[in-house]
């Protein structure tokens, strides 16, 4: 199944893409795609809707961040050896574990907007697993059973409040829309295999990033297993599974960042598409 969330911010209704991807409305099914609804007896409850019966959405709408109440967004830094050789740093014996502020979380085709004082913002293309049962302690070869699906994510960064100054990287990831989730929450059964995914981003239409989970230092049943082994995961919770190479910080001869009026595209394999254009914040 592929789940999205559309209207405006805030008022987000739940839905599910029909055979013929058309966006079906949830909402008397489902008060959301969010908590219980992840679960395995909330999915086998959508599931077992008739699916082309329920109201089909006809206009264009919105689409919101494909899941709804995260409660923790997890990201793993340098996850990708190809990654961490270009930005200079050793591969890591084990997960970098870090939070983005819940409050990034944006639609999939929202603005990214530059934070004030901001002059290095970068991109970067990543898997998002979305945790669908209470988790704490979890056996490795149990670790993907808890996981309610996958989707797109964009881990928008600011390298000066990231690295530049001092303190934990939250700084420089959790600015207002830094954490584009979507276009859709592909459940797990659709995705055969989630090593084997092709990934790539552009700028303005000029290529900046590809890559395959496959060359991921950490996999995913692992970095389920490793979170969980530090704290309770919940449903709803999602995890940021690192980026491949082709960032604003590694570029050669100099870094190149973004700039008011760049397009971003961005998208993986079997999880859809987004689009955001930068723009400057209101202050």
């Amino acid at each position: 199944m592929k789940l999205v969330r559309f209207g405006p911010s805030g008022r987000e209704k739940p839905g599910i893409l029909d055979s013929k991807g058309r966006i079906r409305d949830l909402s008397k099914v489902v008060p959301d795609i969010a908590g219980e609804a992840l679960s395995p007896k909330g999915l086998a409850k959508i599931r077992k809707a008739a699916i082309d019966k329920l109201p089909l959405v006809r206009s264009n709408p919105r689409l919101g961040p494909c899941v709804g109440g995260v409660g923790n967004l997890i990201a793993i830094g340098l996850n990708y050896s190809d990654h961490a050789a270009e930005t200079g740093a050793p591969v890591p014996k084990e997960p970098i574990i870090f939070n983005k502020v819940t409050s990034c979380i944006c639609g999939p085709n929202d603005n990214t907007v530059i934070p004030k004082d901001s002059n290095k913002l970068d991109w970067e293309v990543e898997l998002a697993i979305v945790i669908g049962q209470r988790a704490r302690y979890l056996s490795k070869d149990k670790a993907l059973d808890v996981v309610a699906g996958y989707c797109l994510a964009n881990d928008v960064s600011e390298r000066v409040f990231q690295l530049e100054r001092t303190g934990q990287w939250i700084k420089g990831k959790s600015a207002e829309s830094f954490g584009p989730l979507g276009p859709w929450l592909v459940t797990k059964d659709e995705i055969r295999d989630p090593q084997r995914l092709s990934m790539w981003l552009d700028v303005n239409g000029e290529k900046r990033q590809r890559g395959n989970t496959n060359t991921m230092i950490f996999d995913c049943r692992h970095l389920v297993w490793c979170c969980s082994q530090y704290f309770v995961l919940e449903p709803g919770d999602v995890i940021l599974t690192g980026t491949p190479p082709g960032v604003g910080l590694g570029m050669k001869p100099e870094p190149k960042f973004l700039k008011s009026g760049d397009v971003v595209t961005l998208g993986i394999d079997g999880l859809g598409e987004q689009r955001q254009k930068v723009v400057k914040a209101k202050i």
